[in-house]
């Protein structure tokens, strides 16, 4: 039972290293391609101001939130350090590919600025083919008003948060479905 508390106490509190992380840093050198998620449908109306962003990949490509405009899309906030986001990376892996060109679901991994932990944590669980986001310095999470890893954002297909905060697989599976409805 301790060992239990004390994983999910390594979930809920960020390394000494957060604080210097979240401390403006310079922009990158240059500007890689940028990755457009799949099937990118054709653009109807204004681009909600949540999703004017813009990010590197861990892989190193540029990533532009406006490809998630006018159509629903998942924002999976993780840690590298988080046995729970681990747990929930095996399911994410699972159910991208399934709804891949209707629901993106997109990895936002933070709290660290150890790339090489991040890059582990996505070879491990078997998350590269979701467009994983280094925001070590935090900006997205910023963006979106995440505290915690292991933590999802749900967007309707007009940009809207429709639902911030964990979920469980079962759960996850039940609002891509709504979402892909």
């Amino acid at each position: 039972m301790g060992a239990a508390l004390l994983a999910l106490s390594a979930c809920v509190s960020p390394p000494e290293s957060w604080v210097e992380a979240a401390a403006p840093s310079a922009p990158p050198p240059a500007a890689p391609p940028v990755v457009a998620t799949s099937e990118s449908p054709e653009p109807s109306g204004p681009v909600p101001d949540l999703l004017k962003f813009t990010g590197t990949t861990l892989d190193g490509k540029s990533f532009d939130g406006t490809t998630l405009a006018h159509r629903p899309a998942v924002l999976w906030f993780w840690a590298p350090w988080c046995a729970t986001c681990a747990s929930q990376g095996w399911t994410v892996a699972k159910e991208a590919p399934r709804y891949a060109g209707r629901v993106p679901i997109i990895g936002v991994a933070g709290l660290s600025t150890d790339t090489a932990a991040m890059n582990k944590f996505v070879a491990d669980y078997e998350v590269g083919g979701v467009p994983q986001i280094n925001d070590g310095a935090g900006e997205l999470w910023t963006r979106f008003e995440v505290t915690r890893q292991s933590y999802y954002v749900m967007l309707d297909a007009s940009g809207t948060v429709v639902h911030k905060g964990w979920l469980d697989d079962q759960d996850l599976v039940s609002w891509l479905d709504r979402l892909a409805a």
